[in-house]
């Protein structure tokens, strides 16, 4: 994935409660992500998520299968790091945890600064873990009020890194849910969904005949609205899946405009290469954002790959882009004009900005923004300050 998080730990604990302490404990070094309760699930997820620190937990009732467990990890990869948890009280766990490999001990309910640093010393023994350097660029959209102007940024972003020559995928799972294809008058039999419970059949040939194709040959995966809310959708299986795609595809857009906060949301916003927090000028809709980037910041999650993307945009109305720059603490990284006929047009007509009004602002502005991300994916922008000081640079 992305080095915004230092590290991704996996667990696999007795219940989501011991799941929500680790997960707390561990914020400010990584995000822990629950890998169910079979072996071969948390091989697969070891493989796509680059995790060397697995979490296990144990209790008298199956200690034999735990202790199994724990023993055909380390077997198949030998350089894994296992921490058992369990009651500090019962030497029988200890004794048992320690027989089958395990590198420490913790109590639950331990302090958290006691499970961090026992995570500190451990990582530092252990061999780096250098994620595959051939993964294509996965931008993420977000902002905390749902419209369908989301969509219609996130789709004409795709479209614009998809005309770069790079086989792009836009995920659209924002809210209202579906609107990419109904703005480009597109229909689909195939939803985010079907990809979920078709994970292990995600090939090259899956993907040319179910993703809905659009123009320029960009791919499209949305939420159906008989899909299950995405705070439903689990962190193991959003790993699974990301890192499907990304096999296949140069460049991920994904637009998560309207979703509410949850484990699923975070785990995109911690894991894309650049956030693009959306906005306006709506006072109350800033409010809501603000709670949200407030409450992520407060819980320790790393966004120094967020920049402000302002929407709708009108000159001599309050407040302007700079004070919603320093309300927000994110750096600028576009300036959207309103254009409200414009908008509507495509909209109504199922045509792209590109097609009715290639010389407005608002389809110039898409075009800068989209040429941006397709040079990013194609490493034209590397440097130690990265491409949004370059894009700062051309304001």
């Amino acid at each position: 994935m992305s080095q915004n998080l230092s590290q991704t730990f996996l667990a696999i604990t007795r219940n989501n409660i011991d799941l929500e302490w680790l997960q707390g404990a561990l914020v400010p070094l990584g995000q822990v992500v629950s890998a169910g309760g079979s072996l071969d699930e948390l091989l697969s997820l070891v493989d796509v998520t680059f995790a060397n620190l697995i979490f296990v937990g144990l209790d008298r009732e199956n200690l034999v299968a735990q202790s199994a467990l724990i023993e055909g990890a380390l077997e198949a990869k030998p350089m894994l790091a296992i921490v058992a948890l369990g009651d500090g009280m019962d030497n029988q766990l200890v004794l048992n945890a320690m027989r089958a490999g395990a590198r420490d001990f913790v109590a639950y309910g331990s302090r958290s600064s006691e499970v961090a640093g026992l995570v500190r010393r451990l990582s530092k023994r252990l061999p780096a873990v250098t994620p595959s350097t051939q993964l294509g660029g996965f931008t993420v959209l977000y902002g905390a009020q749902g419209n369908a102007d989301g969509a219609l940024l996130a789709s004409h972003l795709a479209l614009m890194v998809q005309k770069s020559d790079q086989q792009t995928l836009l995920l659209d799972l924002g809210l209202p849910r579906g609107d990419s294809l109904a703005l480009l008058g597109l229909e689909s039999s195939f939803h985010f969904g079907d990809a979920l419970r078709h994970l292990r059949r995600l090939d090259a040939t899956l993907i040319d005949s179910a993703f809905t194709s659009a123009e320029a040959g960009l791919r499209i995966l949305a939420h159906a609205i008989a899909d299950e809310p995405l705070k439903r959708t689990s962190a193991a299986e959003l790993y699974m899946l990301l890192s499907a795609l990304r096999q296949h595809f140069q460049h991920i857009v994904v637009n998560l405009v309207g979703q509410p906060d949850s484990e699923a949301l975070r785990t995109f916003v911690s894991h894309c290469d650049k956030l693009l927090w959306y906005t306006d000028q709506n006072v109350l809709d800033c409010r809501r954002g603000l709670a949200v980037l407030n409450l992520w910041r407060e819980k320790g999650m790393k966004l120094d790959h967020a920049r402000l993307l302002v929407d709708r945009y009108l000159r001599g109305v309050s407040p302007d882009s700079e004070t919603l720059g320093k309300t927000f603490g994110l750096e600028l990284i576009a300036v959207l004009s309103y254009n409200p006929d414009v908008r509507l047009n495509a909209k109504n007509q199922g045509q792209t900005l590109f097609d009715l009004s290639p010389r407005e602002p608002l389809t110039q502005g898409l075009k800068n923004l989209g040429e941006l991300l397709a040079k990013r994916s194609q490493g034209l922008t590397k440097s130690s300050e990265g491409w949004f000081n370059r894009l700062w640079g051309h304001k």
